[in-house]
């Protein structure tokens, strides 16, 4: 009896695997013929019986789901993933499988799926879905961590802290700094210099002759971007410790790093604490004395602290570097506007006595002094932003109280055609 139902039990494997065989040939007939969806049908018809088949029938399998999926993917992201997943399945089953060459074939198709798809989606704003589609990319070809940052990028674009700061950890894990040797030669008979891809491609046109001074350089680092953002989400998330802690380790490792200093003031600023941020901004100034930025910045954290005169001396120093610097012009105006208030509050608590007349004459031409020390500031700036119309309604107002009536008059003329 037992002999018996052993052979009936060979007979019925034998069975099985015939009828795998059959339907395998038919989904790869239909992948052949470009009917991927088909294929999947077909596959999906065995799927309970490949755990038992025997392990060159799981490869085969797992290798045809991959390419069927592969296929009729496009965009959609579970598709790929599936893809990528059959062929990794076909390599942890066995590495030296005769289907190897093909699955890893497969992996490298679907990685360059993976990443051309998050492209689309970053330029479409679905930036989610593209960190998503690149981080896959990444597991795919771990050496690029290139990937992995712009995985983490993207996750912040979409505001997915929790998964940007999972990636960003990533990064620091590995040790990625996204510096990277650039090369660069200049076009022979021009002062043209021109970035390649490779070191191979520069060389290559180098020696044909149509370039001339090959040159290299090392691209700046990434990770005070990282260490910026990451501070940054800490800081969203409520985690001013673990902010602080991070970017006083990473000082402390690197020290005269300008990328961190910036990331280590934005931490400041962003928490509130404008006395350090005020003294990390000094610290760069001291290397880059020339920066109007630097002083613009020292200039809105001084306003912030009510600092006002010191604020004016920075926003003076900035439109010094750069006499074109609008927002500068435009904020040392307003402090120096911002004088008339306690004047305007005494002159409307002033009576009708001779003594409270001529001390309103004397008050308003205190007035006038502080619009016509603001008025150069803001016609610069109304130049350099003829768009904003809250420059000219400000500007009207000034040369009304002024007497101005020509200027007045054209700024009321530019606002009703606005």
């Amino acid at each position: 009896m037992k002999k018996q139902l052993l052979v009936i039990g060979l007979l019925l494997v034998s069975a099985i695997t015939f009828g795998q065989k059959k339907e395998i040939k038919t989904a790869q007939k239909s992948i052949k013929s470009g009917n991927f969806s088909e294929a999947i049908t077909t596959l999906a018809s065995i799927e309970s019986l490949v755990d038992n088949a025997e392990s060159s029938a799981k490869e085969q399998y797992q290798l045809i789901v991959g390419q069927a999926y592969l296929g009729t993917a496009g965009n959609d992201y579970e598709k790929l993933n599936m893809a990528a997943s059959s062929f990794e399945n076909v390599l942890s089953i066995n590495k030296n499988s005769k289907y190897a060459t093909e699955a890893t074939q497969g992996l490298e198709e679907v990685g360059i799926a993976l990443i051309n798809s998050a492209q689309l989606d970053q330029k479409n704003q679905k930036y989610i879905e593209g960190s998503k589609k690149i981080y896959r990319g990444y597991t795919l070809r771990k050496n690029d961590t290139i990937f992995l940052y712009y995985a983490a990028s993207l996750a912040t674009d979409g505001k997915d802290y929790d998964l940007a700061i999972k990636r960003y950890e990533e990064l620091m894990d590995v040790g990625y700094t996204g510096i990277t040797e650039e090369f660069y030669a200049t076009k022979k008979g021009t002062k043209e210099e021109t970035k390649f891809s490779s070191k191979v491609e520069r060389d290559l046109l180098v020696k044909r002759g149509e370039y001339v001074i090959p040159r290299s350089k090392f691209s700046k680092s990434k990770k005070g971007t990282i260490l910026k953002n990451m501070t940054l989400i800490y800081l969203n998330q409520g985690e001013k410790e673990k902010a602080t802690e991070l970017m006083q380790k990473a000082r402390a490792e690197s020290p005269n790093d300008k990328n961190l200093m910036y990331a280590e003031a934005e931490l400041y600023y962003t928490s509130g604490d404008m006395t350090n941020y005020k003294r990390i901004i000094s610290e760069l100034i001291e290397s880059d004395p020339n920066n109007s930025d630097l002083y613009y910045n020292l200039g809105v954290a001084s306003a912030n602290n009510g600092e006002k005169d010191e604020a004016i001396e920075y926003y003076s120093k900035a439109i010094e570097i750069n006499p074109n610097y609008a927002e500068a012009l435009i904020n040392k105006a307003q402090l120096i506007l911002d004088g008339e208030r306690v004047i305007i509050e005494e002159m409307n608590s002033l009576g009708t006595s001779n003594a409270d007349y001529d001390r309103y004459d004397v008050l308003k031409e205190e007035k006038n002094k502080i619009y016509q020390e603001a008025l150069p500031y803001l016609e610069s700036a109304s130049k350099l932003r003829p768009e904003s119309m809250d420059i000219i309604k400000t500007l009207k107002g000034i040369y009304g109280l002024l007497g101005m009536d020509a200027k007045e008059k054209e700024m009321k003329t530019i606002l009703e055609q606005n």
